[in-house]
């Protein structure tokens, strides 16, 4: 367990965190180092330990670090609002592109402004890279002889790579079913990768943990999920790049793919930070979207409480939200918001998924869901845009490249014959 003081050796960005604290009872606080994984007490009872997030010094803030988004600095620009950085070991994460799509607005019903905040656009193409430039920091910084995560795709494929930029080795317990693209993705980092069943999957990350000496930056509480309580600090930065983006407009709504909740609160978490620093007067409604095979934050808000587990109602394809464990940060979030959850069906999000890869853009199937979700939003047009984020790219998906490609001899009617059954029209 390292101190403040052993965490001085290793050169960091600026940071005005001072302590760590419960999200739901700011009055319990923690030192800001060891950094804590597994949340802390709550009158929720034993079973549902509370996250803990990071505080700050928010006097101290320089308002004009939010006047621009700068370019090539990634998350690292707003690093006197995050927790302490190792400096120099970023990968360019964040800045990620806002697209404006008319033709979702149309598909979905809605008459209001619809725009993607794709976060594909990242080093490993995914939104995980904000948090891992976090919690790699964390681990760099406490002194840990690696980093061990329980992961499957986006999580584990992240953690590598910053493992590697910080120059710790990984440990990633994936499971069985796990896409084969996403294995071979996260051995080229130099990651170690290890099929465990889920059953397994915690209690042996905590003996790599006690054993070894390893970080953890995932999930270590199984009946509730805490996560890491620097890395959701990560995801406050798709709140800034909006706020700026939009020309220091706040979006009525920002529709989240919800998983265990981590980016849910994130981004609510920085449009607070905003309005606080008395930079904007609003905040968004904070959307769940989750799969109807779960649905854990669903059912936690509609029962009036902080956390909830679920079992599968149904087989799912969208791995990276199928979770049985949700609560805390993503109800937080939606209750504090006035937003709510929204479950969709692999059909919905594969028909979102369509629609949006003919815009351009070829979404993770369970970061289609807030796309799928725009259907189902409750109309209230406030004349300001809605925001849907896309996760991850769809080539985290399982069975890409699994299908034949179509071939022809050259021949022009044979070409004809095959492009036809693929839709194209003219021939």
């Amino acid at each position: 367990m390292s101190s403040d003081k052993d965490v001085m050796s290793v050169e960091q960005c600026p940071t005005l965190a001072i302590a760590q604290r419960s999200i739901w009872d700011h009055a319990v606080t923690f030192p800001l180092f060891p950094a804590i994984v597994n949340g802390c007490a709550s009158d929720c009872g034993a079973q549902f330990r509370a996250p803990v997030e990071v505080d700050y010094d928010y006097a101290r803030v320089d308002r004009s670090a939010f006047d621009q988004v700068a370019s090539g600095q990634g998350i690292d620009q707003w690093s006197m609002l995050l927790p302490p950085l190792v400096k120099n070991k970023g990968l360019g994460e964040g800045n990620t592109a806002l697209v404006e799509m008319p033709a979702l607005a149309a598909w979905a019903g809605i008459d209001t402004k619809v725009l993607i905040k794709d976060e594909s656009r990242n080093p490993t193409w995914s939104h995980k890279d904000r948090l891992n430039r976090c919690t790699a920091s964390a681990a760099a910084l406490s002194g840990a002889s690696g980093i061990v995560v329980a992961s499957s795709g986006n999580h584990g494929a992240s953690a590598a790579a910053y493992s590697a930029r910080v120059g710790l080795p990984c440990v990633v317990l994936a499971s069985s079913t796990a896409p084969a693209a996403m294995q071979t993705f996260i051995n080229a980092y130099g990651a170690t990768v290890v099929a465990v069943p889920p059953a397994r999957r915690w209690p042996l990350l905590r003996e790599i943990v006690d054993r070894l000496g390893f970080h953890p930056v995932s999930n270590v509480t199984e009946a509730s999920h805490t996560g890491h309580a620097f890395g959701t600090e990560g995801y406050k930065t798709i709140a800034y790049e909006l706020f700026i983006e939009l020309g220091r407009e706040v979006p009525s709504a920002v529709l989240i793919p919800t998983g265990y909740g981590e980016i849910a609160y994130g981004v609510w978490k920085g449009f607070v930070e905003l309005k606080q620093l008395g930079l904007t007067g609003e905040l968004p409604r904070i959307v769940v979207c989750e799969t109807s095979a779960y649905g854990a934050h669903a059912r936690a808000i509609n029962a009036g409480t902080p956390a909830s587990t679920v079992k599968a109602v149904g087989p799912t394809d969208a791995l990276s939200i199928a979770v049985e464990v949700g609560g805390h940060r993503a109800v937080a979030a939606a209750l504090r918001s006035g937003g709510e959850a929204i479950l969709v069906s692999d059909a919905e999000m594969r028909d979102a998924q369509a629609v949006l890869a003919h815009q351009g853009i070829w979404a993770e199937l369970s970061a289609a869901s807030s796309v799928a979700a725009l259907r189902k939003l409750p109309s209230r047009n406030d004349g300001r845009p809605v925001v849907c984020i896309s996760t991850s790219s769809g080539f985290k998906d399982v069975g890409v490249g699994s299908v034949p490609l179509p071939s022809c001899d050259g021949d022009w009617r044979e070409f004809s014959r095959v492009a036809k059954t693929q839709g194209l029209r003219g021939l």
